[in-house]
């Protein structure tokens, strides 16, 4: 296409472009991106769009965040590609040292590379090599990837489908999904599904643990949180076992829960960390922190990544993290104490919102049919993805960009640039609002 040509693109044009040459796996939006600054972004019409969404949780310090864009220009001149751990080189180094720094506890050794799915397999290689042993538990619902080893995690067949996961010792226990727990009767939790892991180890195993992987706040689940106690247990089990806690921080990390960290809401450290998304804020980079003796379990070409730890992307990273500690996480902690109480006065008022859930600036609403069928095995209202997509489409065409997600895809998901101000978030709320009251008319 020529560069006139270009130049007069519309979102007709993009999209169509899109049909025709990429592989017809492309979700959309409907909303092409051709600038985007903050909390907004710009289609090829000329439409603006306030975005809660951030690109699936990845630009934490705002779109097109000065410090990390000026960055990553600084590093471009200087130079582009030399493989982390064929040439080292100052961004790395700074990153690898930042990283030990803000991590918890006694973490202190990463390996970079390009992406969440590839940092959840570093994760899983370094654990079996450290351990010995092969088998690994995951959960029920979870999400960690979906190149086919990483896909073997997950616990959702609806990603699955006609593909054969490559990691072939792979279990899967029960959720802390509390709204719809089949362990509780509807009373009160019981963390009963953290002991689940337990009996599946003891039943689905070969005595031959690994790691445990599972995320402090599950985002494709449905944005479910764990109950109180319930990770401490999961990490006493594994470790009962002289098996690894991986915790997958790739969604949840870098100030998304109003701290630094999911795991920071509880009382454990993970033994290995997988991290991405909001790590260089929109560039493409992944890493997994684990212990000093841990990680020392790999040996030269135990592991590699051509493109992994490239020095604009950590360039970026390190201005991205300075940034999430200059304002941006302690703004998300402070917008998420006001936001708890309006998601939860939605929960209160519309019988088609069945919870209001999440920790920080990582929220959903999950919407039910309060006149449907009962829930999936027999548990609360049935799911109703029909009015995801209703309310989703109501807030676009209000020029708000929110998420759809969720095991059943009913889950309404906001997550939004930390740097978020009040005001937009007003903007947000009352646009659900407006779209819950056409659906419950």
């Amino acid at each position: 296409m020529s560069e006139q040509t270009r130049r007069s693109t519309s979102n007709e044009d993009i999209e169509s472009t899109y049909d025709e040459y990429m592989m017809p796996i492309w979700k959309s939006l409907d909303v092409p991106i051709k600038r985007a600054k903050g909390c907004y972004v710009e289609d090829y019409d000329g439409n603006e769009y306030l975005d809660v969404f951030s690109g699936i949780s990845v630009t934490n310090a705002g779109h097109g965040n000065r410090a990390m864009v000026d960055a990553a220009h600084e590093q471009l001149d200087r130079f582009i590609h030399g493989c982390s751990y064929l040439h080292p080189s100052e961004p790395v180094a700074d990153l690898a040292e930042k990283l030990a720094e803000v991590t918890p506890g006694d973490l202190k050794k990463s390996f970079f590379c390009n992406s969440g799915t590839e940092a959840v397999e570093g994760a899983v290689k370094l654990a079996r090599k450290y351990t010995g042993s092969k088998e690994i538990v995951a959960l029920e619902m979870g999400f960690h990837g979906r190149t086919l080893g990483s896909l073997a995690l997950t616990g959702n067949k609806s990603y699955k489908s006609e593909m054969a996961p490559t990691i072939n010792d792979v279990a899967h226990a029960a959720p802390p999904y509390a709204y719809r727990c089949q362990m509780c009767d509807g009373g009160p939790c019981s963390n009963a599904c953290a002991d689940d892991v337990q009996r599946v180890i003891d039943t689905h195993t070969a005595d031959d643990l690994a790691a445990v992987v599972v995320e402090p706040l599950m985002g494709e689940a449905g944005l479910v949180v764990p109950p109180e106690g319930w990770l401490e247990r999961v990490q006493e089990i594994a470790h009962e076992r002289d098996a690894l806690l991986i915790v997958d921080e790739v969604q949840s990390g870098y100030g998304r829960t109003g701290e630094m960290w999911g795991v920071d809401h509880y009382d454990i450290v993970p033994d290995i960390m997988p991290q991405a998304k909001g790590i260089a804020n929109g560039l493409p980079l992944g890493a997994f922190t684990a212990t000093e003796e841990i990680a020392d379990a790999f040996e030269s070409g135990d592991h590699l990544s051509t493109f992994g730890g490239n020095p604009v992307a950590c360039a970026a990273a390190n201005a991205t993290i300075d940034a999430l500690q200059d304002g941006l996480v302690d703004n998300a902690r402070e917008q998420s104490g006001w936001l708890d109480g309006e998601l939860a006065a939605l929960e209160s008022e519309y019988d088609v919102v069945g919870e209001a859930r999440g920790l920080g600036l990582m929220r959903g609403l999950e919407l039910v049919d309060p006149d449907g069928d009962t829930g999936p095995m027999g548990v609360s209202p049935e799911p109703a993805p029909k009015y995801a997509k209703k309310v989703s489409e109501h807030l676009r065409d209000e020029h708000i960009i929110i998420g759809v997600g969720g095991f059943h895809k009913n889950v309404m998901r906001l997550q939004p640039p930390l740097s978020i101000e009040r005001a937009q978030l007003e903007e947000t709320i009352e646009a659900l609002r407006g779209a819950l009251d056409e659906i419950s008319a």
